[in-house]
């Protein structure tokens, strides 16, 4: 057992050193269409710096590995402004929903459905939906001529099966679509996803997604179409035996992007209480130069759970671009 947790410490470090070093390669940010898809679902797994592809462990599995599903053994509801986190073991249904006023004021929404059908199968419907606001409309001489808004929406339908006692696969299939005052794009995308429970307990997990698949079918412009905010993420997690701690890493490469690496830690001695840090690397894109800077990317959190329900909170730092407050709930029925 004692050879297991250094196995596990050190594929966490060698993700942190992995993520660390990446951060010297370029500092570009992303470049491709539909950004909403890049926001984090979920106060816990955004606590624990998003590391969430190898646990996968409650509703917001249909946002980071769809095949985490076939884990949950019960029904809940995830009120998340964004909240989360599987509370009770028996339901077996589950719904979320999120909401998230993200940096420089843009209104994200997200709401998931997931239904497990027998013990090998589930499956789950979610939306996502990001609000812009409201722009002024000048002409070439500068000239006020009102108001536009602009707005992106996302709905996916998922299925996930376990193919063996500790191996199991999952599928989102997405439609998204975007809207700039009277332009519009869609287009059509999938996300992948694989986990394997590494202990018969799970205590152990390790995760392999790949999510945005995709193309535009129809871009803003009718002579240009823009890429899929496509990325391959691989996580494990561990629940340390004889200590009160949950473990979470992750190393991802986005397709318009750097390498990054995310780590998480969750104290589950407190129970009802949990209490979550996290660190993850692509908050180097927020970097402005100031003395703050030093605290992008950590994050931390804590929920609660009363009966079947629960109720997350996560503070995300962007340094001097700003920081993101979370909050869901989620409820079992």
């Amino acid at each position: 057992m004692r050879i297991k947790a250094i196995t596990i410490i050190f594929g966490l470090v060698v993700l942190t050193t992995l993520a660390t070093s990446a951060q010297a390669i370029n500092s570009k940010a992303g470049t491709a269409a539909y950004t909403f898809l890049k926001i984090g679902i979920g106060a816990k797994s955004q606590a624990m710096g998003g590391a969430f592809v190898g646990l996968a462990d409650d509703a917001t599995a249909l946002y980071y590995n769809p095949a985490g599903l076939t884990s949950l053994s019960g029904e809940a509801l995830v009120f998340d402004e964004l909240l989360d986190k599987p509370l009770n073991p028996t339901p077996k249904n589950r719904f979320t929903a999120s909401y998230l006023n993200y940096l420089v004021d843009f209104q994200y929404g997200f709401l998931g459905y997931t239904r497990q059908l027998d013990s090998a199968s589930a499956v789950g419907a979610s939306i996502s939906y990001q609000n812009y606001g409201s722009f002024t409309r000048l002409d070439r001489d500068g000239t006020e001529l009102g108001t536009f808004g602009a707005s992106d929406f996302a709905f996916g339908l998922t299925y996930s099966k376990r193919f063996a006692p500790r191996f199991s696969a999952g599928v989102t299939g997405k439609f998204i679509s975007e809207k700039v005052d009277t332009y519009s794009s869609n287009g059509m995308a999938v996300d992948l996803g694989l986990m394997y429970l590494v202990t018969p307990d799970a205590s152990t997990r390790a995760g392999l997604a790949i999510t945005n698949l995709g193309a535009q079918l129809k871009g803003l412009s009718e002579t240009h179409k823009d890429k899929l905010p496509t990325k391959i993420a691989a996580g494990i997690s561990h629940h340390l035996k004889g200590l009160p701690l949950l473990f979470a890493g992750e190393l991802g490469k986005p397709f318009d992007n750097d390498f990054y690496g995310a780590l998480g830690v969750e104290l589950v001695s407190l129970k009802p209480f949990f209490l979550r840090l996290g660190w993850n690397s692509q908050a180097k894109d927020y970097k402005v130069g100031a003395g703050n800077d030093t605290m992008a990317g950590f994050s931390g959190g804590f929920g609660v759970v009363y009966k079947m329900y629960q109720i997350d909170y996560s503070y995300s730092s962007y340094a001097d671009v700003g920081s993101v407050h979370r909050i869901s709930v989620e409820a079992g029925f």
